[in-house]
């Protein structure tokens, strides 16, 4: 009984932890950011994923009842960016602005560590939103299973950046926030990764889909996201020398992207 009290209470630290460290959402917790607790926190990654995804496109939905769906995306988009600070969001204008500089490894890294943003920056930040937006107009109207597709964005966005953390080295060596992460394994992203797979299929039978069509749902944005966060991160890699907590931003933000441009396509195809 004691061990099982000393594992829950162990588990919902790291969950705790998972939240505070991706997330503005209030957890009146006071925890130390150890080594061991940010390897542990990563395998609840989705499941913040999973909450951001459900207060997005519950935001969403009740906007697009009053309003038409042009606002109402651009206010569900403001409570996504909200919801994480805008942490995805900055990561992803640094890592524009270091990769797109065509400089050395070197100037790269150090470009995205300046805390101001440059011109690549700036086109990247306002084409993602853009997307995002249009992406988000789309999918409001509908309703089920296409719409579902929005929650479970967050979740695979957040539960690839396990993977990237476990499967490439930190370029900054011990430098920044994402050194934190270094002890992080294969078998914390493998677990994220099924985390990923049963909130999408609890999400997906819960819209009215079947279950085998929720299995589906799920080994296809395993492989998606599995597939463009691999081929991304790779590219990274090799112009870094590794991956940095920008990069790890940069990821969950084209993921979603890529996860919301997938819905898009599949409620296009089928009416």
């Amino acid at each position: 009984m004691r061990d099982f009290r000393s594992r829950l209470v162990t588990g919902l630290q790291a969950c705790a932890a998972a939240f505070q460290f991706l997330t503005r959402i209030p957890i009146p917790v006071r925890l130390d950011f150890s080594d061991d607790l940010c390897r542990r926190s990563t395998v609840y990654y989705p499941v913040v994923g999973g909450v951001i995804g459900v207060l997005v496109t519950a935001a969403g939905w009740l906007l697009a009842q009053v309003l038409p769906a042009a606002p109402a995306s651009v206010l569900a988009l403001g409570v996504w960016v909200a919801l994480s600070g805008a942490l995805h969001l900055d990561g992803l204008m640094d890592t524009a602005d270091g990769l797109l500089s065509h400089r050395s490894r070197e100037r790269m890294l150090e470009i995205m560590k300046d805390s101001r943003v440059g011109a690549m920056g700036v086109i990247a930040g306002v084409l993602l939103l853009l997307m995002k937006f249009s992406l988000l107009a789309t999918l409001l109207p509908y309703s089920g299973g296409y719409l579902a597709l929005l929650i479970v964005a967050p979740v695979w966005g957040r539960s690839f950046i396990v993977i990237a953390i476990a499967g490439w080295p930190y370029a900054r060596e011990g430098q920044g926030l994402g050194s934190l992460f270094k002890a992080v394994t294969r078998s914390e992203a493998a677990w994220a990764t099924v985390w990923a797979a049963a909130v999408t299929w609890i999400v997906m039978w819960m819209s009215g889909f079947g279950w085998l069509e929720a299995i589906a749902y799920s080994a296809g944005l395993t492989i998606l996201t599995g597939a463009i966060g691999y081929v991304l991160a790779r590219g990274m890699a090799r112009k870094l020398g590794g991956l940095t907590g920008d990069t790890y931003g940069a990821l969950v933000e084209l993921l979603e992207c890529a996860v919301l441009l997938a819905a898009v396509v599949a409620a296009g195809a089928n009416g």
